[in-house]
């Protein structure tokens, strides 16, 4: 008879860089990229590749809208284009999540019944009111953009988006835990160690800035403070939501990219 302990399995192997790629791009987009593993250590390197999933989507959006500015469809339609493909890449889920958290904050309800009314399939009014508003500012401010020229429109939308994505992998840090015991918040939640976040965002901010500079010095300055203030605003309606319920959900992170997106396109319409 045998009595020695059973051995313990050995520790999974870490993730390569496809498996981090696969595991943004699988569930940050609509994209045909099966994601190969979903475990901490790839959720870790997914939401650290976050920012390039919103590199491509940008990319997208300002291809489409350029080209409808350059067609002659006026700087209002580029911006309506630019708006969409967004929301076609993500199959409307950070829509969805913006709406959900709305009508989760303004219920007043304590923080179970509040997470209970997130995940209801329908939308009430305070998530309409705030898509509402958050496409038309959008749309605006993108207009603004385009309206200055199609290089300043297309860099703004990708900047915006880059941002955006940003946001989430700062949300995904060690200490900032989950609503839930399920979900993709459940999935990604803690699993940044915050030097890494705060290093991608360093380095998104620097990227940004850098595509800011074609148009000059200015224009460095602009899009780096631009980014700086979405990530500010995603974190003051991050700090909000983990008072309210306790940590983040999918839905949390959906509102976390739609608002520090539109808060970088205010910022550089404001310029």
């Amino acid at each position: 008879m045998n009595d020695a302990a059973p051995s313990t399995p050995p520790p999974p192997a870490p993730p390569s860089p496809a498996d981090a790629l696969r595991f943004a791009f699988g569930t940050l987009t609509v994209l045909p990229v099966r994601v190969a593993r979903w475990d901490r250590a790839a959720a870790r390197g997914g939401m650290l590749c976050a920012p390039l999933a919103g590199l491509v989507v940008g990319l997208c959006a300002a291809a489409l809208g350029g080209a409808l500015l350059v067609l002659g469809g006026g700087p209002l339609l580029a911006a309506v284009g630019s708006a969409a493909v967004p929301a076609v890449l993500t199959r409307g889920l950070h829509l969805d999540g913006l709406a959900d958290t709305a009508d989760g904050l303004g219920s007043g309800k304590p923080a179970d019944e509040a997470l209970r009314i997130m995940k209801r399939s329908d939308i009430g009014p305070f998530g309409v009111v705030t898509l509402l508003f958050g496409l038309f500012a959008q749309v605006a401010a993108v207009s603004r953009l385009y309206a200055a020229g199609w290089a300043y429109g297309a860099t703004g939308v990708a900047v915006a988006a880059v941002a955006a994505r940003c946001a989430l992998t700062l949300a995904s840090r060690t200490g900032v835990p989950a609503a839930r015991p399920e979900g993709l918040g459940a999935a990604v939640a803690q699993t940044v160690p915050v030097r890494a976040a705060l290093g991608c965002a360093a380095l998104v901010t620097a990227g940004c800035a850098a595509a800011g500079g074609v148009f000059g010095p200015y224009g460095a300055l602009h899009a780096g403070l631009a980014v700086v203030c979405g990530l500010a605003a995603g974190e003051l309606l991050l700090r909000h939501c983990r008072r309210r319920f306790g940590g983040v959900t999918g839905d949390v992170f959906g509102a976390l990219a739609e608002s520090a997106g539109l808060a970088v396109l205010v910022v550089l319409a404001l310029g």
